[in-house]
C-alpha cells in the first residue's frame, strides 16, 4: 500500500511539472519554427512519462510495456483538459521517425535472442503448440468479426484476424524465470514454440501487408488472388531462408574479420548495419521493414560476440540494451498517444475490443491440442496461458495498421485502433496471474509427499 502511495504522489509531482514544462514551451513556440533543440525537448519529456509509467505500471504487478503504453494514451488525451501541447507531439513525424526506429531495434533485439538452432530444435509438442497458436486466433477472429460486424471490409477482418496471431512471450517468460520454470517441461514448449510462432505471425504479417498494398482495383489480366498470395509467402519464406542461410555461411567470417581490426563499438555497429541493410531490403521486397529486422537478429549467435570478446568484454545482447532502453519505450509511448479516449470508450470501441479479448484468450486456449500428440509432460492448460499475451508485438500490428491504406483511406479507423489497444491490454494484463497461479498449482502437485521420493521432470 506505501508504494502504491509513493508512486501516485510521484505521479502527481511529475505530471505537475509537466504540465508547467509544456505550458511554457506552448507560450515559446509561438512564433518559433520546430528545430532540433525542440525535438530534444519532446524527448525529454516523452522519456520521462514512459519510464515513469513503466515504473508505476511494475509497482502495482503490471508489465512495464502497459505502463508506457498508458503514459501515451494519458498524455496524448490532455486536450480533454485544455492541454494541446501533447496533440502536437503525437503528430511531430521526427518523433514518429525515431517511434519506428524503435520498432525495427525492437524486432531486431528479439531476433538476436532467438537464433536459427534453436529453431531446428523446437520439439514436436512446442511446434503444434505454435501451429495452432497461430492457425486457431487467425480463423476465430476472421470468422468472428466477419460474423458480427459485417458492415467492416474483408481487408480489415484478415489484418484483425492476423493480428490475434502475435503472442508476445517475453511477458510469459518473466513468469517464468520468476518461478524457476524456464527449464520445467512448461517452459521449454512455451519458449520453443514462441520461437515458431513468431516466425510464422511475422510470416502472415508480411503475407497481408502486402496483399492490402496491392488491394486497388488489378488491371485486366491481372493473377488471380490466390496466385498473388502464393507469391507474397514464397516471397516472404524466400527472404527469411535466403537471407538466413547466406547469413549462417557468411556472418561468421565477416565478424571474424571485423574483430581484427580492433576499431571501438565495431560489434555494435556491424550488427546494427546488418539490421538496417536487412530492413531496407525487405522493404525493397515488398515485406514490412520489421521482417528484415527479425530476420537479421537471427542469424547472429553467441558466437559472433565472441570474436570481440577481447575488445569489448560484452556480448551483443547487452550492447543493445542501452539502445532499445531509449528507442523501444518511444515507440509504445507514441502508439498509446494515437489512441483517443473519447472513441476507447465509447459502445462500439468497447464491444469491438471485448469480442477480439474472448477470441484472443480462446484462440490461444486451444493451444491445448497440440499437447495431445506425443508425450504430454507439459502442462496443458500452463503452455495454453503462456501463450495468450500478446504485449508489445499486438502494439505493432496495430501501429501498422494504422499506417496502411485502401484505395486511399485508413485501414483501421479510430474505433477499431482503440479496440486493439483494448485487446493487448486485456490479454496482457490477465496472463501473467493466470499462469503464475497454474505453475504454483503445478508445484504442489509435483512436491513429493513426506516419505516419497520426488516426481521425476
Amino acid at each position: 500500500m506505501k508504494k502504491f502511495q509513493k508512486s501516485w504522489l510521484f505521479l502527481t509531482v511529475t505530471a505537475s511539472i509537466l504540465l508547467v514544462s509544456s505550458a511554457g514551451a506552448s507560450e515559446a513556440q509561438s512564433g518559433v519554427s520546430r528545430s532540433f533543440v525542440y525535438l530534444l525537448f519532446e524527448l525529454s519529456l516523452v522519456l520521462t512519462a514512459a519510464k515513469l509509467g513503466g515504473w508505476i505500471a511494475r509497482v502495482i504487478g503490471l508489465p512495464v510495456v502497459l505502463g508506457e503504453l498508458f503514459a501515451g494514451m494519458l498524455l496524448g488525451n490532455m486536450t480533454l483538459l485544455g492541454v494541446n501541447f501533447f496533440e502536437q507531439i503525437s503528430r511531430d513525424p521526427s518523433l514518429a521517425t525515431l517511434a519506428e526506429l524503435g520498432v525495427i531495434l525492437l524486432m531486431f533485439e528479439v531476433g538476436v535472442e532467438s537464433t536459427v538452432p534453436e529453431l531446428m530444435r523446437v520439439g514436436k509438442a512446442a511446434l503444434l503448440v505454435a501451429l495452432i497458436g497461430v492457425v486457431a486466433p487467425f480463423t476465430l477472429g476472421f470468422g468472428t468479426v466477419r460474423l458480427f460486424f459485417p458492415a467492416l471490409s474483408l481487408w480489415v477482418d484478415i489484418f484483425l484476424g492476423a493480428t490475434l496471431c502475435a503472442t508476445s512471450v517475453g511477458i510469459s517468460a518473466r513468469v517464468l524465470k520468476d518461478l524457476d520454470y524456464i527449464r520445467q517441461p512448461e517452459g521449454k514448449t512455451i519458449l520453443g514454440a514462441a520461437v515458431v510462432d513468431d516466425v510464422l505471425g511475422l510470416i502472415i504479417l508480411a503475407v497481408v501487408v502486402a496483399l492490402i498494398g496491392t488491394s486497388t482495383a488489378p488491371p485486366a489480366g491481372a493473377p488471380s488472388l490466390a496466385i498473388q498470395i502464393g507469391v507474397i509467402v514464397l516471397k516472404a519464406f524466400g527472404f527469411l531462408i535466403v537471407g538466413t542461410v547466406l547469413g549462417v555461411l557468411f556472418s561468421k567470417r565477416i565478424y571474424r574479420w571485423a574483430a581484427g581490426l580492433h576499431l571501438r563499438g565495431m560489434l555494435l555497429t556491424l550488427s546494427l548495419t546488418l539490421c538496417f541493410a536487412f530492413a531496407y531490403l525487405a522493404h525493397e521486397a515488398g515485406l514490412a521493414p520489421i521482417i528484415g529486422a527479425f530476420a537479421a537478429g537471427l542469424i547472429l549467435e553467441p558466437q559472433h560476440s565472441e570474436f570481440f570478446f577481447e575488445q569489448e568484454r560484452e556480448s551483443l545482447e547487452h550492447l543493445l540494451i542501452p539502445l532499445s532502453t531509449i528507442f523501444v519505450p518511444i515507440f509504445f509511448f507514441h502508439i498509446g498517444m494515437q489512441v483517443d479516449f473519447s472513441v476507447l470508450l465509447s459502445s462500439r470501441a468497447v464491444l469491438v475490443g471485448a469480442v477480439l479479448s474472448a477470441v484472443a484468450v480462446l484462440g490461444k486456449m486451444l493451444c491445448i491440442a497440440g499437447l495431445l500428440f506425443g508425450r504430454r509432460e507439459a502442462d496443458p492448460w500452463a503452455v495454453a496461458i503462456g501463450m495468450i499475451p500478446r504485449g508489445e508485438v499486438g502494439l505493432i500490428f496495430a501501429g501498422l495498421g494504422v499506417g496502411l491504406k485502401v484505395n486511399g483511406a485508413p485501414l483501421l479507423d479510430a474505433t477499431l485502433y482503440a479496440a486493439i489497444i483494448a485487446m493487448v491490454f486485456v490479454t496482457t494484463a490477465i496472463a501473467p496471474s493466470l499462469l503464475e497461479w497454474r505453475l504454483r498449482r503445478i508445484k504442489q502437485k509435483r512436491a513429493p509427499m513426506p516419505g516419497k521420493p520426488p516426481m521425476s521432470q
